[in-house]
């Protein structure tokens, strides 16, 4: 199936929890807010939110969405994304989170073979997503650390390394669809700002590419950066934007799996309706979260001033300690994690020398993701998320400074555990794990020493 089955490598691992392999070890790894569930808690056992179960609500309804969770939705959006006018309930589709969406989106709008540019490092999840269905590849952006002097921060995206990029694709015959943009962006936690947005969205109209864009950290600023929605903006071709949110990560629910997409173009939402069957999300569930988004006051008073507070004050936790132990950490203004520099504890500046660090922090009981599972083009960087919990995460810190003569268990010999018949290979800009077993291959994602197949070549 190619390069493009590449799996997640944290959103889709199994874990065999049976194994004990996991037991002590601290998860940086996984993006998930759990600073804030006492909060959503108590806001979801109120009385309001218990009238879930009622006949209508256990009757089939619009695949789409239902109409009361759409209106819902269309003004939540409107308020919080600054939209310059009410958004039409009729331009959204309800689906059980962005991974369907991203999934659904990739057989309506390519054809088998296209490809979509998309800057790297980036959420390895979306690979997956429009690779199962709609069999779409990546056409990486790359990014990287230096600064050149037309540029003000490392990993940096211009419009001169989308057009390069493009043109690299179309001489390999590559016929691009469709951007990606994924704002605020996993892994690096920054924003674009809106010149850029609308840059880029002028870009895509000079090549009549649609413009997906995924904004599933929204709500997740926690410093006093001004974050810029597309749905703020006036595109030049409307129809081309796709715009994603859901309610895992601003909402600290990565298990209730509901997301929304906006869209104006009318063939694809109705395209997109005849999938959203397969993806749909229960009636109890879409009123449950009508309740929720329709508090403002609880939203504007209690949540988020709380969930950004929490948030700031445990990335200071997890900055300062990287910090004290001689580690950069790029600026982050949102989502759940930080974008570290661990390249000086590389034997060599290599990816499979990425790995062997990497495996090493699993033998100290630390999983945090390498750079090599979001497609970044420069080895070393890793991402740390620090919403677990702000004491583990200070615990963890204060052990690590406790450790004697840190560098030198950087440099420790720890070999990759010796699962048979595996072996790494490098082709930039992915990192695959195969596994040869009778007369097929199967493609692999590392972690810790139990891995579960997940999709044949």
């Amino acid at each position: 199936m190619g390069l493009q089955g590449t799996v997640g490598f944290a959103s889709k691992i199994l874990i065999n929890n049976s194994s004990g392999i996991l037991q002590g070890v601290l998860n940086l790894g996984t993006s998930e807010n759990k600073l804030c569930f006492d909060l959503i808690e108590k806001r979801l056992t109120r009385p309001s939110c218990k009238k879930c179960i009622a006949p209508h609500l256990l009757q089939y309804s619009n695949v789409q969405g239902t109409e009361s969770f759409r209106e819902e939705i269309a003004k939540f959006l409107t308020e919080y994304a600054r939209a310059p006018k009410a958004l039409n309930p009729e331009h959204i589709v309800v689906m059980n989170g962005c991974c369907s969406i991203f999934a659904a989106l990739s057989t309506v709008l390519f054809d088998p073979g296209d490809g979509y540019l998309i800057p790297t490092p980036y959420f390895g999840g979306v690979n997956p997503d429009m690779w199962l269905y709609g069999e779409v590849r990546p056409v990486h952006v790359p990014l990287d650390s230096k600064v050149s002097e037309a540029e003000s921060c490392p990993f940096q995206l211009t419009v001169k390394k989308l057009e390069a990029a493009l043109q690299n694709a179309m001489e390999q015959g590559i016929r691009v669809r469709a951007l990606i943009l994924i704002n605020p962006h996993n892994p690096l936690g920054d924003i674009y700002p809106a010149h850029l947005l609308k840059e880029c969205l002028d870009f895509a109209h000079r090549h009549k590419l649609h413009v997906i864009v995924d904004e599933i950290y929204m709500l997740s600023v926690y410093d006093d950066s001004t974050f810029t929605s597309v749905l703020s903006l006036n595109p030049p071709d409307p129809e081309k934007i796709h715009f994603m949110w859901g309610f895992s990560k601003d909402f600290v629910m990565c298990g209730m799996r509901v997301a929304a997409l906006h869209t104006r173009n009318e063939e694809v939402r109705l395209a997109l309706n005849q999938l959203a069957s397969f993806h749909s999300c229960p009636g109890p569930v879409q009123y449950i979260l009508s309740q929720l988004i329709a508090d403002r006051e609880w939203i504007n008073k209690t949540f988020l001033p709380t969930n950004r507070r929490r948030l700031r004050e445990a990335c200071h936790i997890l900055v300062d300690g990287l910090t004290s132990l001689g580690i950069p950490v790029l600026r982050s203004s949102a989502g759940l994690f930080v974008w570290a520099d661990f390249r000086k504890f590389l034997v060599t500046q290599t990816f499979e020398a990425e790995m062997e660090l990497w495996w090493k922090f699993i033998a100290e009981k630390l999983y945090i993701s390498p750079g090599g599972a979001f497609y970044c083009c420069e080895p070393g960087w890793f991402r740390l998320v620090f919403s677990d919990s702000a004491d583990k995460i200070h615990l963890d810190w204060l052990g690590c400074q406790s450790i004697p003569s840190l560098p030198r268990w950087f440099d420790s010999d720890i070999p990759l555990p010796s699962n048979s018949k595996v072996t790494l290979y490098r082709k930039k800009p992915f990192i695959e794990f195969y596994c040869e077993h009778s007369n097929c291959r199967q493609m692999l994602q590392p972690i810790v020493h139990n891995i579960e197949v997940y999709k044949q070549l």
